[in-house]
């Protein structure tokens, strides 16, 4: 039961934590705003880059890139609650309708490494060359994220056997 518990209290964790982020993008518009701002304008990168052809200079981009992060964040939130939900509910079960309930564990983890990995990583790491830049590199706290989410949803996906 310990286990079933730890792994219903890891995704809980997941969940509260996205929707802090949510909150946060919200509530705070401004201050991540900029950070996505400067990140696509390429405006803080090496000075003369032969790569400052992606820059995206437009502010309706700037938000519309803005808000699909934050619609990221917001299905990967759902996505967590439910999954602990669903471990929640059946916590008592067979080792069978445990390991069932885990299904939704790879829908949520699977979106927060898209958004974390692909989102900050791939596209702004590598495409918009984040990691040139000293003050608006989000690649550390994007690492942070999407390891937690890997090293949850590989503990949570390992199977349970029967309740004692």
């Amino acid at each position: 039961m310990n286990a079933r518990i730890t792994k219903i209290g890891m995704c809980f964790s997941l969940a509260a934590f996205t929707l802090l982020v949510v909150f946060n993008n919200i509530t705070d518009y401004g201050s991540n705003y900029n950070f996505v701002r400067h990140v696509l304008s390429m405006d803080t990168t090496f000075p003369g880059n032969a790569l400052m052809y992606r820059a995206i200079t437009a502010e309706t981009l700037w938000h519309l890139g803005y808000w699909l992060i934050i619609a990221g964040e917001a299905v990967a939130c759902v996505l967590f609650a439910l999954s602990a939900w669903a471990l929640f509910r059946a916590r008592n079960g067979t080792a069978a309708s445990f390991n069932k309930a885990k299904s939704k564990v790879h829908a949520a983890a699977g979106v927060g490494f898209m958004v974390w990995f692909f989102g900050f990583m791939v596209v702004g790491g590598q495409w918009f060359v984040m990691w040139q830049s000293d003050s608006w590199n989000g690649q550390d706290a994007a690492f942070r994220f999407y390891t937690a989410i890997i090293g949850v949803l590989i503990y949570v996906t390992m199977p349970d056997g029967e309740l004692e």
